[in-house]
């Protein structure tokens, strides 16, 4: 099944302050809903290359929170998770990182979250 982003909408949430990341993290583990993160910065051009696959994942798991963090505007998320490197990605249950890829490999990322959505399935329900 392919999934498409129309128009300007996206599924992908952009964290923008500590605060914000704490209330959705919270939020997420209140409802047992797996968390996939993107921590990337505008100039880094393997982090810009995957937002599209980033996107096309957020509408592929509707279920899942998908959430972007620019490690300059927000480098206390990027502290607290212990991200060194862009792109990194998170895979998060419960509000704790359960895996971590760093780097842009489209097929490695999208190997990563099926699995992670499919080790949670039944675990939630959108």
């Amino acid at each position: 099944m392919e999934s498409q982003v129309e128009g300007n909408r996206s599924r992908v949430t952009t964290v923008d302050s500590l605060d914000q990341w704490e209330f959705l993290v919270n939020k997420a583990k209140n409802l047992a809903c797996p968390i996939v993160v993107h921590f990337g910065a505008s100039w880094c051009i393997p982090s810009v290359v995957m937002n599209p696959l980033f996107q096309e994942l957020a509408f592929t798991y509707s279920d899942v929170m998908f959430l972007t963090v620019d490690v300059d505007d927000v480098k206390k998320v990027a502290s607290k998770m212990e991200v060194t490197a862009m792109p990194t990605f998170l895979l998060m249950k419960d509000g704790i990182p359960v895996d971590k890829l760093v780097g842009a490999n489209p097929d490695e990322i999208r190997r990563r979250v099926e699995s992670f959505i499919q080790s949670n399935n039944g675990a939630y329900m959108a």
